[in-house]
């Protein structure tokens, strides 16, 4: 795992190239290198920070020059064996052990036909001397970022996208559209960008750019059809082998020269990852979390702890607690600036302290459960979902007497919150609506008319913009299977939007590596050959996944009430972070701009104060809002004050 960056025809290319790869320390502080050469009328710049995990020695630097190919590669292969043991059959002699000699060797002998091949989270930029061309590439499911920015024939690239704002002297602008997109779903989708002049490379693909100008795209891997595929093995029976899979999977991500932990929050995913990877790594660690007492008893959450000590007990693994009781205030600037991007979810907090434990011990690898709930419907909205169907069915004079009675239940008194009654008030927001409308409102943050009041009024046709988008995303299959049409929406809009995002940015800003076993090609395609009947059974969700790991975990384990990765926000708002909340209503930047609306913050506010509708996800998202955009404007009101 490391930081990449370069620039292609960029004007004083090297300058700005050593200061995209000097901003990127922190994801690769082992090592760093720089590389130059002619490329057509301009030259080509590439540099790296090394996280050394395979290939500790100088074998493995990048970036790697050989026989006229140049590679700078941030990621991990988990096929590397199988695919040296080939090319080594076909003659290739290597120097070292590092799987980026084996990726730059997979590259020269298949070029972009060795993309789909290649089993592993990636973003890599290579360079051909004797072409003069530049090609970036980006890993199937979008765990690893890659940000570009193209003016005229020039380009530059780094893995975060706070480099290129860093080297474009804050002339870069804000997209609002962004911005909008990102109150209604307290994330940036990976198809829009924080700043208009930068993208992302999207999942699955490939950009090539030639000296004399031309740029050419390729898809090689799209999951659209992966579960298209699926969904004929299913009709097929040829059902999969899910323990099989997972354990092949989590097996292969334990691949390291150095140690590798996992994180253990007590439930399913991370104890089954946990329990798996115990049995190749006897007395491995694991690192969990846990909440002030009184935080933890206001927000009504399980006590996940106690789970993840069991199983830590059980299969004798090293376990490591860590209490948050956070400066939210402190953390909540910092975290800002490590995510690149505005992103309400507190769980990016959790990452970046687990990880900077682990760091603090030695460890660079940790393995997370990232990914199971998508693909195998492990998320309450699934199963709210599919309940919905049958609450349509209820008379309307029915549905409309509930939703009154529920509408007046506070969510909260002045000692505790009520979380079955945040979760009523949720599920008839939006019950009643059709599919696609439904499964939107039931993760994200805002339906279309409170959007509408919150933003400036300039702003209502984004909305409009924002709302096709997911429906064109959702709606784009010939699926049949209304559980799995869930699943993938969630691993091509919420997987790389927002959970694979905070952890790669919240991980490699504490220098640390995450692996996500489950979010892996293989464990991707036989999750889509699952019929969603499989997946959810009654009212049981991830009902095959649960079978798989009953070979492994205790049933107590493997059937307890869903855990939470998350914080207790209801309490943070009421101690911690009330004050800020009053000031960023009062005279926040975005107030001021005039890009959310005074009135509508505090009615939020006030309602949510007084326990009638829990808005603490919405509050806490502004507030990450407000200190990207006050960043973000800051750094272009700087250089408009150096240009006058």
């Amino acid at each position: 795992m490391c930081g990449i960056a370069g620039t292609y025809r960029w004007p004083d290319g090297k300058a700005v190239a050593d200061r995209l790869t000097d901003t990127l320390a922190h994801r690769g502080p082992d090592g760093a290198g720089r590389y130059s050469h002619p490329a057509g009328d301009g030259e080509v710049h590439l540099g790296h920070r090394r996280l050394a995990i395979i290939d500790l020695s100088e074998t493995g630097a990048q970036p790697m020059v050989s026989g006229g190919l140049v590679l700078t590669y941030n990621g991990e292969l988990y096929n590397a064996p199988e695919l040296r043991a080939e090319l080594e059959a076909a003659g290739v002699r290597f120097r070292g052990t590092s799987d980026t000699e084996v990726l730059l060797e997979a590259w020269r002998r298949w070029g972009t036909d060795c993309l789909p091949r290649l089993r592993g989270m990636f973003a890599f930029g290579i360079f051909d001397e004797r072409t003069g061309e530049l090609v970036l590439a980006r890993d199937q499911l979008g765990i690893k970022p890659l940000f570009l920015l193209r003016r005229g024939p020039g380009l530059v690239f780094a893995s975060e996208l706070k480099a290129l704002a860093a080297v474009t002297g804050g002339t870069l602008e804000v997209d609002h559209a962004a911005l909008v997109a990102s109150l209604l779903y307290y994330w940036v989708p990976d198809s829009r960008c924080a700043f208009r002049e930068a993208e992302k490379l999207p999942p699955g693909s490939w950009m090539r750019f030639r000296p004399d100008g031309r740029v050419e795209r390729g898809r090689y891997w799209n999951l659209r059809d992966v579960a298209a595929e699926g969904r004929e093995r299913a009709r097929s029976g040829e059902l999969p082998d899910i323990a099989a899979v997972v354990e092949e999977s989590t097996r292969r991500h334990l691949l390291s020269d150095v140690p590798v932990a996992t994180f253990l929050s007590g439930g399913l995913d991370s104890s089954y990852l946990t329990a798996l990877a115990a049995r190749d790594r006897p007395g491995i660690s694991a690192y969990t979390i846990g909440f002030r007492a009184e935080d933890a008893k206001f927000e009504a959450m399980p006590d996940d702890l106690r789970y993840a000590r069991q199983v830590a007990a059980e299969f004798g693994v090293d376990l490591h607690e860590i209490e948050i009781a956070p400066d939210v205030l402190d953390l909540l600037p910092r975290m800002t600036h490590h995510l690149d991007e505005p992103i309400g979810d507190p769980a990016a907090i959790n990452t970046f302290l687990i990880c900077s434990a682990a760091r603090e011990a030695g460890v660079k690898v940790m393995l997370s459960g990232m990914g199971a709930d998508e693909l195998f419907a492990g998320y309450r909205k699934h199963l709210a979902n599919l309940i919905a169907l049958r609450y349509q069915r209820v008379p309307r004079p029915l549905r409309r007497g509930l939703s009154a009675a529920v509408d007046r239940l506070p969510v909260a008194s002045a000692r505790r919150g009520y979380r079955s009654v945040r979760f009523a008030k949720r599920f008839l927001s939006f019950a009643d609506l059709p599919e696609e409308t439904a499964f939107r409102r039931s993760y994200t943050m805002y339906d279309q008319d409170e959007l509408l009041a919150l933003i400036d009024p300039d702003l209502a046709g984004t909305v409009e913009d924002v709302l096709t988008e997911h429906a064109d995303v959702y709606e784009d299959n010939d699926l049949d299977d209304f559980v799995n049409r869930m699943c993938l929406g969630d691993a091509r809009m919420f997987l790389p939007g927002l959970n694979l995002t905070y952890t790669d940015r919240s991980s490699m800003a504490a220098s640390t590596e995450v692996r996500v076993p489950y979010v892996d090609v293989e464990v991707v395609r036989a999750a889509f050959a699952v019929p969603g009947d499989r997946k959810i059974v009654k009212r049981q969700s991830k009902a095959v996944l649960k079978e798989a790991a009953t070979s492994v975990l205790p049933r107590e384990i493997v059937y307890r009430p869903k855990g939470l990765f998350s914080a207790p926000l209801r309490a943070w708002m009421s101690r911690d972070l009330a004050p800020l909340v009053r000031e960023v209503v009062n005279d926040g930047e975005l107030v001021r701009s005039g890009l959310l609306r005074r009135d509508a913050l505090a009615r939020m506010v006030a309602e949510d104060a007084a326990g009638q509708r829990d808005f603490s996800k919405h509050l806490w998202h502004v507030l990450t809002l407000e200190y990207w955009y006050r960043g973000a404007t800051s750094q272009a009101g700087q250089k408009s004050a150096v240009t006058a």
